[in-house]
């Protein structure tokens, strides 16, 4: 009995640990903040992590992988002002610059992919290229400035529908379509078998190229869709956006119980671990603690997730 409960404890911490957590953390900031637990303050939290799941549902499947995208900061301020550009006003129906927006984040993503699968550039160094070559193409398009006078179409999809932000159902949709993917498809299949054992995927058969092809390329597109959100809700486009927002995004997914070597991993996690950083943030701007020291904090996250990943892995 003694034996079966030193086994069951840890297989109870895996299962539910960080949605016991993430309780816990919300228990603790409901008695330090009155305001925490309103509707309005969730709803808040809900908008404010929207994009950054976005990001991170998509950066999941690199990070199944076995690889790392560290240019989705870039990638979102370069989608979002090629989608400002084209959004003003009388210019396009608005379903011309969000198509313009993911493809841009499409393209970059695939062009990592192509880095990584063909040129055999280490995923840490061909998006760190990326990174720097996209934020440099954001401030070319948009001459260095904001692009504003955005279409209200365009900038509704920053807004609510009905008594839900619209980022948020958008979250919503792809963090279930993503999790699908993976549960129930082959391909999704195929992601996993990539990150377990790259050797034996390629000597069953499985195109690890084009696996990878394509999780650098739907990570991308994702960037690409939140650059879209982001330029919506603050009705710009800025060619500063995004920056950091990759740390968050992987911090968040490693929290989330996906390994950065590769092969272990779910969307549900991944929506756990956006969710409990949300809450961390909020909690510590409510109660004003200053930026600087919420800088260590996220640092001290980071930190965190790398030792829970390696704390994971049998010795």
């Amino acid at each position: 009995m003694i034996a079966r409960s030193k086994t069951l404890l840890p297989q109870l911490m895996r299962t539910w640990g960080l949605a016991i957590a993430l309780l816990l953390i919300g228990t603790a900031l409901s008695f330090a903040h009155p305001g925490f637990l309103t509707s309005a303050n969730l709803l808040n939290v809900a908008r404010q992590i929207s994009i950054n799941g976005i990001l991170a549902v998509g950066v999941t499947l690199v990070l199944l992988t076995g690889g790392v995208d560290l240019s989705l900061g870039s990638v979102v301020a370069l989608a979002g002002v090629v989608a400002a550009s084209l959004a003003h006003p009388g210019d396009y129906p608005v379903l011309v610059p969000i198509a313009a927006g993911v493809l841009t984040g499409a393209l970059c993503g695939g062009a990592n992919g192509l880095m990584v699968t063909r040129g055999r550039i280490p995923s840490f160094i061909a998006t760190l290229g990326m990174m720097t070559a996209a934020r440099g193409l954001a401030l070319v398009v948009s001459n260095g400035r904001p692009i504003s006078n955005l279409s209200p179409a365009f900038t509704r999809l920053g807004g609510d529908l009905g008594p839900l932000p619209i980022p948020v159902i958008i979250l919503a949709v792809i963090a279930l379509a993503t999790s699908v993917l993976l549960g129930r498809f082959r391909l999704g299949r195929h992601l996993y078998a990539v990150g377990g054992n790259t050797e034996a995927a390629r000597a069953s058969g499985i195109r690890v190229s084009v696996i990878g092809m394509f999780a650098y390329t739907f990570c991308g597109a994702m960037a690409g869709l939140a650059g879209i959100v982001l330029a919506a809700r603050i009705t710009t486009g800025q060619p500063n956006a995004g920056t950091g927002y990759e740390l968050d995004a992987i911090a968040a997914v490693v929290i989330g119980g996906t390994s950065l070597s590769g092969g272990v991993g779910r969307i549900s996690g991944t929506i756990l671990g956006v969710l409990l950083v949300g809450v961390i943030n909020n909690g510590l701007d409510l109660m004003n603690v200053s930026s600087y020291y919420q800088a260590i904090v996220k640092g001290a996250i980071i930190i965190s997730a790398v030792w829970l990943d390696r704390n994971r892995k049998p010795s």
